[in-house]
């Protein structure tokens, strides 16, 4: 009687101490994210996404050359903003419309598509990790609108397009038009930008110098689309 009676105390401790870690887990996941939101607001701050840390800690070689907002050709952020969020300027770190379509797609059994913003995107790479579920979306939101609040639209393009995913061990755009140019970020033309734009949505197959018929049809849209995003991006002035 008094083993099984030490086993169950025992047992609920045990308990006890699981549910004690995974609140503090849950805790330094939100806590420590919207610290570094405050703290990369500053310019002079270079952050490292998750994808890196990765690359740091299993002692793989990676690239990566950070470029001021004004030293990336502005061809290339309109084509990015085309390919990746058309509504960046207008929207509070979350595209609502687009997510609730998304929720009624998924509650009506349909293929979903993507409804992540720019926002979105940059704080999945800087806090979060990549594959899909419904924990990181629900953390997702809340820090993509503390950041879109913090930051200004131009310090969030400029992060978003230092981190992210290029191709493998490829991060940002300053390494991404030398890999695959053999230029720097302020020299790239137009044709160029789009096919880097295209690209994002799967890198590790998606090659801007060796494109597909299907990329290089996506490559003159985003091309067509970015000629005429000039109006719709001033919050990019500020």
């Amino acid at each position: 009687m008094a083993r099984a009676k030490k086993k169950r105390g025992t047992g609920k401790r045990f308990r006890r101490a699981i549910r004690r870690t995974v609140l503090v887990i849950l805790v330094a996941a939100i806590v420590v994210p919207l610290a570094l939101i405050f703290l990369y607001g500053s310019r002079s701050i270079h952050p490292v996404s998750t994808l890196m840390l990765r690359d740091l800690v299993l002692q793989r070689d990676y690239e990566r050359i950070w470029v001021d907002f004004d030293a990336i050709s502005p061809v290339l952020v309109q084509a990015v903003l085309s390919s990746e969020d058309g509504k960046f300027c207008f929207h509070n770190g979350v595209d609502w419309g687009a997510l609730d379509l998304v929720i009624d797609e998924a509650l009506e059994g349909e293929r979903t598509r993507g409804a992540s913003t720019i926002p979105m995107q940059t704080v999945k790479n800087l806090f979060l990790w990549g594959s899909r579920s419904y924990v990181r979306k629900v953390l997702e939101l809340p820090l993509a609108m503390v950041a879109d609040a913090v930051w200004s639209k131009r310090r969030m393009m400029e992060i978003y397009l230092n981190i992210v995913d290029w191709g493998p061990g490829l991060y940002g755009i300053g390494a991404a038009a030398q890999h695959y140019y053999g230029i720097s970020a302020d020299r790239l033309s137009r044709r160029q930008a789009a096919y880097l734009a295209v690209a994002l949505p799967n890198p590790s197959r998606r090659n801007p110098v060796k494109p597909s018929s299907g990329l290089t049809r996506l490559a003159a849209l985003n091309e067509r689309r970015a000629r005429q995003s000039g109006a719709y991006i001033k919050c990019l002035d500020d």
